[in-house]
């Protein structure tokens, strides 16, 4: 890691910090996931189908939760993550899972992930919520999504809206920029989004946001196809106060306050090779 970027080995350390805060959480629930063994969320099934021996691979998966509930649904999966803490909780949670035989974890910078995965080709390319704005530049996320897309491959991304990102932490007010910026947004807060139980140790981190826009035209310049993309007025956690829970792990305005977009979801199919850039 000697070339590694200071943004990158900044944001390393504070999710070091996060991957052991959040494995005790109750937002994460990691004893009642192991209990109730869900699998794949409704929506997911609704976009993917069935994935029963496909070849599945989660970028930037944290510690595997939703890595793993695609293999228990019988996908073939890979999950990375450039934090080592992450992927060796995750491995954890695989055999105590008993789904270690199909599950395989990775560190690895999400950007290096081609190299690491030794070129390997994937049915889908699984991307949860949260995951772009740890990234500068979302043409490199694309052209590492097209290059491990099988032909026919499909994409599944679903993140937090630009929109959304862009807003202050308290209050409707623009804090960022919607667009990608070279320059990132620095946080020194010491709480993370679950119920921690102790502040990180490790406050400092580097993001990025990135507008619909240049996402959809990323990955269009890297040979894919979009097939659908939807905005939702809801997220999975309490980003204001004044959200309202709507459903399990759902969070939406209160009807006083007009609509606002609050995460989306985009699907993709990889229908030509990537274009040399």
């Amino acid at each position: 890691m000697g070339d590694e970027p200071a943004y990158a080995a900044a944001n390393r350390a504070n999710w070091d910090d996060r991957a052991g805060i959040h494995l005790e959480s109750a937002f994460y629930d990691v004893e009642g996931w192991l209990r109730d063994q869900p699998g794949p969320r409704p929506r997911e099934i609704d976009a993917l189908g069935d994935v029963a021996g496909l070849r599945l691979l989660h970028l930037q998966c944290h510690f595997g939760l939703d890595t793993l509930a695609f293999a228990r649904a019988g996908a073939e999966v890979t999950g990375l993550d450039f934090s080592p803490v992450a992927v060796g909780n995750a491995r954890r949670l695989a055999e105590r899972a008993g789904l270690a035989a199909r599950a395989t974890f990775v560190c690895a910078d999400v950007y290096d992930a081609v190299e690491a995965l030794g070129g390997d080709a994937f049915d889908i390319v699984y991307v949860s919520l949260g995951a772009l704005c740890w990234l500068p530049s979302v043409d490199r996320w694309a052209a590492v999504v097209g290059a491990l897309l099988a032909p026919g491959g499909r994409l599944y991304l679903h993140d937090v809206h630009p929109l959304a990102w862009s807003l202050s932490d308290d209050e409707l007010t623009f804090a960022h920029t919607y667009f990608e910026e070279r320059e990132p947004f620095v946080d020194d807060s010491d709480q993370t989004y679950t119920d921690a139980t102790r502040p990180l140790a490790h406050r400092r981190s580097y993001e990025w946001n990135h507008s619909l826009g240049e996402t959809v035209t990323a990955l269009v310049a890297h040979g894919l196809r979009i097939t659908q993309l939807t905005e939702h007025d809801w997220t999975v956690w309490q980003r204001w106060p004044w959200l309202v829970q709507t459903g399990p792990h759902q969070w939406s305005v209160p009807p006083a306050i007009p609509r606002l977009p609050l995460t989306f979801t985009l699907s993709a199919d990889r229908v030509l090779p990537p274009e040399p850039r």
